[in-house]
């Protein structure tokens, strides 16, 4: 049981020598990330489409 306490201590310690991110810049990760999905997504889409329409005019 000891050990499970101190490593929770430790956790606790090492979380406070973390360096989080400011508001401003969370945000600006944050839309980062979602312009990014965003682009990915609509690039998979038309490559999808794309790959499907060659397909169906080999088969027919």
């Amino acid at each position: 049981m000891g050990r499970i306490v101190q490593f929770f201590r430790e956790v606790g310690r090492e979380m406070k020598k973390v360096s989080w991110p400011t508001k401003k810049e969370l945000t600006k990760y944050t839309i980062t990330v979602i312009v990014v999905v965003l682009f990915f997504t609509l690039f998979f889409t038309v490559v999808d489409l794309g790959i499907s329409e060659l397909i169906r005019l080999i088969l027919e």
